[in-house]
């Protein structure tokens, strides 16, 4: 933090200086109302991607990052939905098989139609070996598929994360590199042109906020994905439990020849 607070300071002498420069060069002007009034017309009429192209190097990444968001956001918005990732045919036909204690049908749908829940029904039913269904074991392959197939579709919403969090970065990157022009700048030619220096701390200044303007939305976006991705997870661990228990009980009271064993 100290290194921030320096950078800021230092750019609030730069503004301090060139704004003192440029009132002594009014005051030592009498014919400069003229001048400043085209000026400000010239300033309003300046158009966003001009104000953007003032921000310098660093506003390519910032602007790769800000299209990337865009996609993520649209992405999840369409992906993170009940429907997408639990497929109520899913539910009904391996409720089905299942209670019938067709393994080898439920097995056979889960492989034909992937899904978060279909990944993690299908990797318990993998468990199951001949006419013998061991719960224990059940309970230990679905905790662990669970964490994979779930991963896998929360891998899109984590990358959001990731923009917000270098997207700051990268435009206090450019800040630096601003400075660092606004330095040199005076180093070479002294405070006797100010537009320079003016210049290059817009350039500073320019890229920090554009920082800023990527990563809070993909920020707001990460957490609105997470939570409702946290609440579909539960409702998938709730839908997988009934059907398994489903499973066991069709198995300990049916006639089938498939019995459950206790380890």
């Amino acid at each position: 933090m100290n290194l921030i607070h320096k950078l800021y300071l230092s750019l609030l002498l730069i503004s301090l200086m060139t704004l003192s420069s440029n009132l002594i060069a009014q005051e030592d002007n009498p014919f400069n109302d003229g001048n400043n009034a085209e000026k400000e017309e010239v300033a309003e009429g300046t158009s966003l991607i001009a104000f953007l192209q003032k921000g310098g190097w660093a506003m390519y990444p910032l602007g790769l990052l800000s299209m990337t968001s865009i996609g993520l956001i649209a992405y999840n918005a369409i992906h993170v939905r009940e429907k997408s990732l639990i497929p109520k045919e899913s539910i009904d036909k391996l409720q089905e098989t299942m209670a019938s204690l067709d393994i080898a049908a439920a097995i056979n749908h889960c492989s034909e139609k992937p899904s978060p829940l279909t990944g993690v029904v299908g990797a318990g039913l993998g468990r199951i070996h001949g006419d013998s269904i061991d719960p224990s074991q059940l309970e230990k392959s679905i905790e662990i598929s669970s964490q994979d197939s779930l991963a896998g579709s929360f891998v899109f919403v984590n990358y959001l994360q990731s923009i917000a969090a270098v997207a700051p970065m990268v435009g206090l990157l450019g800040t630096v590199s601003g400075m660092v022009k606004a330095f040199q700048n005076i180093a070479a030619s002294g405070l006797g042109k100010p537009e320079e220096m003016a210049g290059n701390i817009s350039e500073a200044l320019i890229t920090t906020a554009s920082g800023l303007v990527v990563a809070i939305p993909a920020l707001l976006a990460y957490f609105y994905f997470k939570n409702k991705f946290g609440k579909i997870s539960s409702k998938i661990a709730k839908i997988v439990d009934d059907l398994f228990f489903g499973l066991v009980k069709a198995a300990q009271t049916g006639d089938s020849g498939v019995t459950t064993t206790q380890e």
